[in-house]
């Protein structure tokens, strides 16, 4: 099997909240593109529910392309304890940890959730704003403002 950057991670030795640079790539053009790992929870300890994970994509889809220029994509893992998200250029953690934040106030202040409806998403029944919020408001206290 191909290596895979995520389960070469020792999942036990790390503390979340975190953002980490997981990879960068280099096309055959030239172009770089930044990989994140952008955890909320502990992994194999905590797991965000779906529908406050699914509302969270929603919502950082939007704020985070309005903090960080060039985004290509904001994608939940698997595992329900982050996302990953990536950008075309070699961008530093500081500057997507300091987007990272903002984005998570702006989900605090928010009263809805974009695209909640059947046009938009394909599972638009699932998504919980209030559980978004609280995800926000802890992983923001655990980053620190």
């Amino acid at each position: 099997m191909v290596k895979v950057e995520s389960f070469s991670m020792d999942h036990t030795k790390v503390q979340a909240p975190f953002v980490r640079k997981c990879g960068l790539l280099t096309g055959p053009n030239g172009d770089k593109v930044s990989k994140f790992d952008l955890r909320f929870m502990q992994p194999n300890q905590a797991a965000i529910p779906t529908a406050a994970l699914h509302a969270l994509e929603h919502l950082l889809a939007g704020f985070m392309r309005e903090e960080v220029e060039n985004v290509i994509d904001l994608s939940p893992m698997g595992c329900r304890t982050g996302f990953y998200f990536i950008v075309w250029g070699d961008v530093q953690p500081q500057t997507i940890e300091e987007a990272l934040k903002k984005a998570l106030i702006k989900v605090i202040n928010t009263t809805e959730v974009p695209a909640a409806n059947a046009i938009q998403c394909g599972n638009y029944r699932d998504l919980s704003l209030h559980g978004a919020i609280e995800y926000a408001k802890m992983v923001l206290s655990k980053l620190g403002n």
